[in-house]
């Protein structure tokens, strides 16, 4: 097994007055392989149940990329449908995690956001980023699809800009791109004034009523209970997809770029 798939990190702690921060990282441009996925969505899951816990900061480590996606080195690896689909059931369960939390999320994008990675700035209930931060849906350019991110991407930012990312698979957004479709709530031109705001809006939201908080998200999310099972069929999409002779030969010429 590659040691790629064995690294990586999530962190969390809280302050005195009930700010819950969350840090995950890989050494590879924070792409998150199968066991850190499954472990930010376990502590988004913990710290959502914790009564000392008013909101949540989600961030990655590091100051380049905010998250690459998944671990292609885990990608490359799959032979199995049933392997493939808890594969791409990884960054399902966080998004899940992230919708069905209680607690208000405020995301913090410092860096370039690809597939899964936007996917998690799209899941946050509030986020902020840098004018370094830009989008791009690469899934169709190695032969599989945003299936799994598609959902939640599509309720930020709306169909025709998520199925732009998704047709145009290998150019870039700009932070000001995703900024005027409703992903990003302001950006900044360095972490330092990025993190001033984040740190405002975070003690704020620390001294609200906890309760209308909750009962704010439940609306904000409205329509999305089905999407334990519409995330799952969209990872089985894609565990099939990825098995096919076509995605095998656009891995592995990626791969050798």
């Amino acid at each position: 097994m590659s040691e790629a798939i064995e690294q990586g990190h999530v962190h969390s702690t809280i302050s005195e007055v009930g700010i819950a921060t969350i840090e995950f990282g890989h050494p590879l441009s924070n792409s998150l392989p199968g066991k850190i996925l499954q472990k930010l969505a376990d502590t988004i899951n913990i710290l959502g149940e914790n009564t000392d816990v008013k909101v949540i900061i989600l961030r990655s480590s590091g100051s380049k990329a905010f998250c690459a996606g998944a671990s292609f080195d885990e990608l490359i690896s799959i032979t199995e449908l049933k392997v493939g689909k808890v594969f791409f059931s990884g960054f399902a369960n966080v998004i899940n995690a992230c919708r069905k939390s209680p607690k208000l999320i405020i995301g913090r994008v410092q860096g370039k956001a690809v597939g899964g990675g936007v996917g998690i700035a799209s899941a946050v209930d509030y986020c902020f980023a840098t004018k370094h931060a830009e989008v791009k849906l690469s899934e169709l350019a190695v032969g599989i699809g945003p299936f799994v991110v598609g959902p939640v991407i599509e309720r930020k930012i709306g169909l025709s800009a998520m199925s732009q990312l998704a047709i145009n698979a290998t150019d870039w957004r700009s932070a000001d791109w995703a900024f005027k479709r409703g992903l990003y709530a302001d950006i900044f031109d360095t972490e330092e004034e990025m993190d001033i705001e984040i740190g405002k809006l975070a003690k704020q939201l620390s001294t609200s009523n906890p309760e209308a908080m909750s009962k704010l998200k439940s609306i904000f999310w409205q329509g999305t209970d089905h999407w334990d099972s519409l995330l799952s069929e969209r990872a089985e999409i894609s565990g099939t997809l990825v098995l096919s002779e076509f995605t095998i030969n656009a891995i592995n010429s990626f791969k050798n770029k």
